[in-house]
């Protein structure tokens, strides 16, 4: 799934590891992602934990999208850290999941996000697939 994702890898987060329900994720804070305070735009920390999420719930194999994620911000990030996602799934029943997700700088904790999963399929379906036309309604 990781490899499809242009929006996280054409920020420059890399998929360090993977496993049954976890991942970690990396991502260096460039100068276009400090918003007006000097720091880390939010929206990319967030970006950076769902990345990890995203690749946690599917590690199982079914197409799995988030029903909700919350964001906890800890402290500020700045331009030139690299922060780190580690994902780990906290519990999956049917087609529903819940993982948390600690973005770090080093051992210091930038934010706690917790994301709730939903598998929608068994196979991703391409783009014409899901197009229909008037015709086909």
């Amino acid at each position: 799934m990781f490899a499809a994702d242009q929006a996280s890898r054409g920020l420059g987060v890399e998929l360090l590891e993977q496993g049954e329900g976890t991942a970690v994720l990396r991502m260096t804070v460039t100068p276009g992602m400090v918003n007006g305070h000097g720091i880390a735009h939010g929206g990319y920390v967030f970006l950076l934990a769902d990345s990890a999420f995203a690749c946690a719930c599917n590690s199982h194999g079914p197409v799995t999208v988030a029903a909700g994620a919350d964001v906890t911000f800890v402290a500020p990030a700045y331009e030139g850290d690299v922060l780190v996602a580690r994902a780990e799934e906290r519990t999956r029943c049917g087609r529903s999941g819940l993982y948390d997700v600690s973005v770090l700088r080093g051992d210091e904790v930038i934010a706690e996000f917790r994301g709730r999963s939903r598998t929608i399929g068994s196979a991703r379906t391409s783009p014409s697939a899901r197009t229909t036309s008037k015709e086909s309604r």
